[in-house]
């Protein structure tokens, strides 16, 4: 049998997408669900990632036939649940890092996540502030931040309980091989 050292998986087409759901049962079977419905990732069991994306992810339009029942999608994940008549606003901001010297190299971007009860103006300037202490304390010195994307949704339940989230979601990956 021939054996093969492989690198860590790195995320390569991602989607964005956003949602929210109200319900007046319960949250993780209820709201959430609805909002991931709203998202179109409810048939996926969702794991998250913390808040970098590679050089190489590209974004594509949400696959409509390849998102096969019960697969695990992961992503970068904005989620805010609040009670009925309570704003709830989820937000993610992602930049994408440059060569200073030459802007057409890209090293890869940076990602931040933030919810609560902001209005979508609100939650924009935070989630600026926040890419930018992340941008100022570890990638000024070397690396160029480009323009910001936001993905935001926001609403307020008129059901007892209501969610909001924001997501990138992972579509497939590059995987190295080190030895074979």
């Amino acid at each position: 049998m021939e054996n093969m050292i492989i690198g860590n998986r790195i995320p390569f087409h991602y989607f964005v997408s956003k949602g929210s759901g109200q319900s007046d049962l319960t949250v993780h079977a209820g709201s959430y669900h609805l909002a991931l419905k709203a998202a179109g990732i409810e048939q996926s069991n969702i794991m998250t990632y913390s808040s970098i994306l590679p050089k190489i992810a590209t974004e594509v339009p949400r696959p409509t036939q390849s998102l096969v029942h019960g697969a695990v999608m992961e992503s970068i994940l904005s989620v805010c649940t609040v009670n009925r008549g309570e704003r709830a606003t989820a937000g993610i901001v992602y930049g994408w890092l440059h060569d200073k010297s030459s802007k057409a190299s890209r090293y890869g971007g940076l990602v931040c996540e933030i919810y609560g009860d902001y209005s979508e103006e609100e939650i924009q300037k935070k989630l600026v502030l926040s890419l930018d202490e992340l941008y100022f304390n570890g990638y000024s010195d070397d690396w160029q931040l480009g323009k910001p994307n936001f993905i935001v949704e926001s609403f307020r339940p008129k059901k007892q309980f209501g969610t909001a989230l924001a997501a990138i979601c992972f579509v497939d990956y590059f995987v190295p091989v080190i030895e074979k």
